[in-house]
């Protein structure tokens, strides 16, 4: 070396190159270190964890779902059942309506035939099975099926005026329409 060259001092950055290596650049949003090991296992079972609670809770809301469907689905093929079963009664509950309007002596026979009328009325009734259509009431599509039309200035304006063939319904549920005929 020559006393008159100034003396060459290394870089300390150039020095830390020559040993690591040149740095690679980092990813937009990426830290420059690396994180430690075993919080990264943290992290990934964190996920792993959150995951399978997420399915949990999502397959325990599926099963509830199916519980309450399958209840209702069962309330209603129960009440469509019993329903259907009560239509079939109606034409004998009929009979009786008519036969009742007739006069009948005071026998056995007449007290026989009030008893038997009065216990099946009082059994469908338990059952939950109501009378529908009245003369006076207001008519309405939903429970009444109109054949026949009368104009009476004694009764109001779209008013059943005679009931034909009397309606029935189990709750919500129609089992037979009201036959009637309305007026004005």
């Amino acid at each position: 070396m020559n006393k008159n060259e100034p003396e060459m001092v290394p870089d300390t950055e150039e020095m830390l190159l020559e040993e690591t290596g040149p740095e690679e650049p980092a990813e937009p949003g990426e830290a420059a270190e690396q994180p430690a090991p075993e919080l990264f296992e943290t992290e990934v079972l964190t996920q792993k964890l959150d995951e399978q609670n997420d399915k949990y809770l999502r397959l325990m809301a599926e099963y509830d779902n199916f519980r309450k469907r399958t209840q209702k689905e069962r309330g209603d093929a129960y009440s469509s059942a019993t329903a259907g079963a009560v239509a079939k009664f109606l034409p004998v509950l009929d009979n009786f309506d008519r036969a009742a309007q007739f006069p009948r002596p005071d026998d056995d026979f007449g007290k026989g035939f009030d008893l038997i009328y009065q216990s099946l009325k009082e059994t469908l009734a338990a059952m939950g099975v109501e009378e529908i259509g009245k003369p006076g009431e207001e008519f309405n599509p939903e429970y009444h099926n109109a054949v026949m039309h009368i104009e009476d200035e004694e009764l109001g304006e779209n008013v059943v005026a005679a009931v034909l063939q009397k309606g029935y319904k189990m709750g919500d549920k129609i089992i037979r329409y009201a036959m009637v005929q309305t007026a004005n």
